[in-house]
């Protein structure tokens, strides 16, 4: 799969510099790829896309986000759309790596990939779904956190 990806920093709070997205943008394809190895169905979103915009945003545009489309309140981590977007909250994941003891680049890394596996037809609102989910997320992201890849990310 060829997937032009294109991730934007909208939010002024988190610092995110200009190399991660670079570097995010590079991983991009890998990553689907592995997405869709993976995938909860063959006729997924993710295979059908051409291009994907991945936008980081603060707390008070996730919120905003979160609640307007899936009428829940308060930021969240990230969320998806099937047409080829996916918002994640550079807020929350800076909370989240400290909590963790993470990298930031690494949680955020986390979240895009998190949003390429919904892309890919993976849910989990489902204790059952969410785990397995969540076991392949976080081989995906063991299997991008190379040597090469951190150092892009410093």
């Amino acid at each position: 799969m060829s997937l032009e990806v294109i991730v934007g920093n909208h939010q002024e709070i988190t610092e995110i510099p200009e190399t991660w997205l670079t570097a995010l943008e590079a991983i991009a394809n890998e990553a689907a790829n592995l997405a869709l190895a993976n995938a909860a169905f063959g006729d997924s979103p993710l295979a059908h896309l051409a291009t994907l915009e991945v936008a980081l945003v603060d707390d008070t545009t996730s919120d905003r986000v979160h609640r307007d489309f899936m009428d829940i309140e308060g930021p969240t981590d990230v969320i998806t759309f099937h047409h080829g977007e996916i918002v994640i909250g550079a807020e929350v994941a800076e909370r989240q790596a400290f909590e963790y003891g993470e990298p930031l680049a690494r949680e955020i890394l986390r979240y895009f990939v998190h949003g390429l596996l919904h892309l890919a037809g993976h849910e989990d609102e489902d204790p059952t779904e969410c785990a397995a989910m969540e076991t392949i997320q976080e081989s995906i992201v063991a299997h991008l956190w190379t040597d090469g890849l951190q150092a892009r990310l410093r």
